[in-house]
């Protein structure tokens, strides 16, 4: 039986285990949903009656707009996000992979399914929280599908490639897909992507009565999301941010402009070995060998609203020219001038893929959750710096990045300053002591049950001897 000595021995090393042992099922973070609205450009909402994007507004975070990376496209300013870093970092520098050996181009469905295309040494959000014991999923994002130094999400759906991008019941039940994925398989962090309202965008244009419904659907979408997360009890357990990746803006057409010919002005057959053109307005060219100058000062100047450069004369504020798969000449067109090859076969009446300084390339920034702040409106600020943000919510050291979390710091409850973050670590470490304590208490007790018993026995066993040895003896009458 353990006597009352050994309590001394066991309290350091009870303290130790209970300060080490959190209470079972509490986490020291929030779950997080980041949804991707494609092509929401900053003012869709503006004229358009959006109630629940404005209750939002009242109930969390919004941003006066948000500044893509460029080029202006969805998987490379998708994979900033993930990622936090520019493009010329990360690698994913167009939505087509492409090879200029084989010549060959690969759709942007085509290209989701391409580990090559994505994993070049930068490891996305998944990947990293995953490596610090959460639980990730991507669905139909961007990037979610490839492997990463030999990593997978772990879980993620790829959009197929008949996948219908307006379909507001399947939009629906994606979210409760998402919702059961949360809190039937406690998923930390997921990643949600819509195709709209960037479909609508190009084929009718961002003026016009078609984007004003879809805006109107994904409001009632939003609503949706609302409702959802309540029903299923998350409302104090997960942190939301809704985004997008780029604007849209009309196409400038014949007969009110010239339009961005290419060909006009180069012969493709004597000059050029492989373009990425016809995308919109953004186009990169490998001239044939010894062809670059000549390519280089045929069209520098060739169109009044037509920007060329040298890939290392490309403007460096950019942060996109500098990754090895840049072509030696990079252009894009001024706002809403698409470049065209050798045909112009261009149908689109919105697109993107423009100077990301244009207002009509900047998109959305709306958050809500218990680590944000109410009613609060934050001053425009670029993509890159959703990703500390997300790490800081994830409680997850982030890998390295061109992010800054002083730049968002301010839309959380507490503002993760110096000061505050003393504050959790004292905080941390006083629930850690109370835990400790409450655990030592009732071992204590216990022990302390067995010492008294222990020391009642004892004494009783010490005044039997004590009796048994002063009795007199008595000897017997022979």
């Amino acid at each position: 039986m353990m006597g009352p000595g050994a309590l001394t021995l066991l309290l350091p090393v009870l303290l130790g285990w209970a300060s080490c042992h959190p209470i079972p099922g509490r986490k020291s973070f929030h779950k997080l949903l980041l949804i991707s609205f494609d092509g929401f450009r900053w003012d869709y909402d503006q004229d358009v009656d959006t109630p629940n994007m404005d209750h939002l507004a009242q109930e969390g975070v919004k941003a006066k707009y948000l500044t893509p990376p460029f080029v202006t496209m969805t998987s490379p300013s998708h994979f900033t996000t993930i990622s936090g870093r520019w493009i010329e970092d990360h690698g994913v520098i167009h939505n087509m992979m492409f090879n200029t050996e084989t010549l060959k181009k690969y759709s942007y469905k085509t290209t989701q399914n391409k580990t090559e295309w994505w994993d070049n040494g930068v490891l996305p959000l998944w990947i990293t929280a995953q490596r610090q014991g959460r639980k990730t999923a991507s669905f139909h994002y961007p990037g979610g599908g490839a492997t990463y130094k030999g990593e997978a999400v772990q879980r993620s759906l790829v959009e197929s490639y008949t996948h219908p991008n307006s379909n507001e019941t399947e939009w629906r039940e994606n979210i409760d897909i998402v919702m059961n994925w949360f809190t039937k398989e406690d998923f930390d962090f997921v990643t949600l992507y819509y195709g709209e309202p960037d479909s609508v965008g190009h084929r009718y244009g961002p003026e016009t009565e078609n984007r004003r419904v879809m805006i109107q659907q994904i409001d009632r979408t939003i609503g949706y999301l609302v409702e959802a997360i309540e029903r299923y009890g998350l409302t104090e357990h997960l942190n939301v941010i809704i985004t997008s990746d780029h604007g849209m803006t009309t196409v400038k057409k014949k007969p009110n402009v010239t339009e961005i010919l290419l060909t006009d002005y180069i012969s493709f057959q004597d000059l050029v070995k492989f373009d990425i053109v016809d995308y919109g307005g953004f186009g990169m060219l490998l001239p044939k060998p010894g062809q670059e100058e000549v390519m280089y000062q045929a069209l520098k100047n060739a169109h009044p609203h037509l920007n060329v450069y040298k890939k290392e004369e490309f403007p460096e504020h950019f942060h996109f020219a500098k990754h090895e798969r840049v072509l030696p000449i990079v252009m894009y067109g001024d706002s809403g001038y698409s470049i065209s090859g050798q045909l112009i076969l261009y149908f689109n009446k919105g697109d993107h893929g423009f100077d990301n300084v244009y207002m009509d390339m900047k998109t959305i920034f709306r958050a809500f959750g218990p680590d944000f702040k109410k009613n609060h409106l934050a001053e425009p600020f670029d993509s890159i710096h959703i990703y500390p943000l997300m790490c800081k919510l994830l409680g997850i050291t982030p890998e390295p990045h061109n992010g800054s979390l002083a730049v968002t710091q301010e839309m959380l409850v507490d503002t993760y300053n110096q000061q505050s973050g003393a504050k959790m670590r004292r905080a941390s470490a006083l629930q850690n002591t109370a835990t400790a304590l409450s655990v030592v208490t009732g071992v204590l007790a216990v022990l302390f049950v067995a010492g008294v018993t222990f020391t009642v026995i004892s004494r009783k066993k010490q005044r039997a001897d004590q009796n048994s040895r002063s009795e007199p003896v008595r000897l017997t009458e022979l």
